[in-house]
């Protein structure tokens, strides 16, 4: 009997059936799994190479076999689709061994129908090339991997400063014109239409290089005792300019008592901004979306409901992998990359806590609940600056040093400073940096790290060097994401702290503010 009709014998059935066929091949692990990737059969082959018995892999997802890095970012349920759509995958990949030793193989995916040319089962065959007698062209090709993934790395980083860098000057451009509070009601829309473009903008550089880093296992939290119903509030208002160009209702239920949770407070807000965001992307015009904020036993529980698009029944359980679009449609109708719902499930993953997606089908809404375990011992509820809450804007006239080298950056933001009240200076060099910190004696420096030829660290230890600046707050300002060496160099240049382009202005604002006390 051939395997074609393999599905239609008792499990013991066909374990006897296929081990008869394939115990005499030594060379290939060959097994068999279920339409949903769980291992139905494992020839002798297979448990020589990935060293699990045959009880001990049946029943078992056939992604614990792959690397974490392949698991993260979905190859495996990438296979089995690219199998069920295409006939047949073919693919070379790192495996892993039940003692967490890790092989080079090539293997074949083929599904197997009965006779109604139902799917219902795939074959797998792996051939383990670790013992071939080309391991120098192996090497090779791993050391031309590893070359394409620096030099990807090199790109994302190359891509985040040069599309950080225009979007800065636009942002503090916009706020010159909030502070002049113009009437003219077609430059006002014109307005916020620019910002919540931007904003976009700067959260799809942001959620695309989050992918890399965990792709890589890089992404790391900082974690505190964070009030939830501050951090949702927080992303409410956020999105609402999104919700608001749709002329969508947003509402949002926050409990009076307090529900503390150990979280990233960036990270943890961005995961709401990203569910926020989907939810107005995938509901029309008009549309209702609700957010509420609850304890049930020891979790915080968040949950956004919405009446938009829906999902369909297919599409449901795909719905956190990545570069799925909700619609599951190549039109892009929507928009989007398909990773914010991906990097949601990793986030929250992260925090201990879970995710989940629910809908009756297409046109019928959807809804997404986050819960997370909330602290055993929070903060005293008098706390008098919960985490999340920026301060008011400081009203202490400061001399303010900005070192950039790009003129509408540096134009933009002198100009925005000014308009609070700061005495302000511009240096396009380090070396004119210097000169102006020497009479200015400044209370503040913002300094870009990619100046020419003398950078922002060399700038900076210098500037800490001088009588002058010895009591200055140094502040990095950065168009590429900082990398734990970087972060590293920071402090050790002198730097107290350091700003991701575009700056949100508010943030200055609060760290002018501190400096008052």
């Amino acid at each position: 009997m051939g395997l074609e009709n393999a599905e239609h014998l008792s499990s013991q059935e066909l374990g006897e059936r296929f081990d008869l066929l394939v115990e005499n091949v030594r060379e290939y692990a060959i097994f068999l799994v279920d339409p949903d990737g769980r291992v139905l059969c494992w020839n002798p082959g297979a448990a020589r190479l990935f060293g699990y018995q045959s009880h001990e892999a049946a029943g078992q997802h056939f992604s614990r076999f792959y690397s974490d890095e392949d698991t993260r970012i979905g190859r495996p349920e990438y296979e089995l689709e690219q199998a069920r759509s295409e006939g047949h995958v073919d693919s070379v990949c790192w495996q892993v061994r039940k003692d967490g030793s890790r092989f080079w193989c090539a293997a074949t995916m083929t599904p197997l129908f009965d006779e109604t040319k139902h799917i219902r089962s795939f074959a797998r065959v792996t051939h383990d090339l670790t013992d071939t007698q080309d391991l120098e062209s192996q090497r090779k090709r791993a050391d031309d991997l590893a070359d394409a993934n620096r030099g990807k790395e090199e790109f994302m980083a190359l891509l985040s400063h040069e599309l950080r860098n225009p979007l800065a000057p636009i942002l503090n451009a916009l706020s010159i014109q909030r502070d002049i509070k113009t009437a003219d009601p077609i430059l006002q829309q014109a307005g916020r239409v620019i910002e919540r473009q931007v904003g976009q903008m700067v959260r799809l550089v942001d959620d695309l290089l989050d992918i890399a880093r965990i792709t890589k296992g890089k992404l790391s939290l900082t974690k505190e005792p964070v009030e939830l119903r501050v951090i949702v509030n927080n992303a409410v208002e956020a999105s609402r300019s999104f919700s608001d160009a749709r002329k969508q209702e947003l509402s949002v239920s926050l409990p009076i008592e307090s529900i503390w949770v150990d979280a990233d407070p960036v990270r943890l807000e961005q995961i709401f901004v990203n569910l926020l965001n989907n939810a107005a992307k995938y509901t029309g015009p008009g549309g209702l979306i609700r957010v509420s904020v609850h304890q049930e036993a020891s979790e915080g529980v968040v949950t956004l409901l919405d009446n938009g698009a829906g999902i369909s029944p297919e599409m449901l359980p795909r719905i956190f992998d990545l570069f799925t679009q909700v619609d599951g449609v190549a039109s892009h109708s929507h928009g989007g990359l398909g990773i914010g719902l991906a990097l949601v499930h990793t986030l929250v993953e992260m925090h201990n806590g879970q995710v989940h997606a629910m809908s009756e089908g297409l046109g019928k809404g959807s809804e997404f609940t986050v819960r997370l375990p909330m602290l055993k011992n929070p903060p005293p509820v008098d706390s008098p600056h919960p985490p999340g809450r920026i301060a008011n804007p400081a009203s202490r006239t400061l001399r303010i040093l900005i070192v950039e080298d790009d003129v509408d950056s540096g134009d933009m933001l002198s100009m925005l400073l000014r308009l609070r009240g700061h005495e302000v200076r511009v240096a396009r060099t380090g070396q004119t940096a210097l000169e102006l910190a020497a009479t200015l004696c400044p209370n503040v420096v913002l300094c870009d790290i990619g100046l020419p030829g003398f950078d922002g660290y060399q700038v900076a230890t210098a500037l800490r060097n001088m009588p002058a600046c010895r009591d200055s707050i140094l502040c990095a300002l950065t168009g590429y994401t900082p990398s734990e060496a970087d972060r590293n160099r920071l402090p050790q240049s002198g730097f107290d702290h350091h700003f991701i382009k575009p700056v949100v202005i508010e943030k200055l604002l609060a760290l002018f503010k501190s400096l008052e006390s």
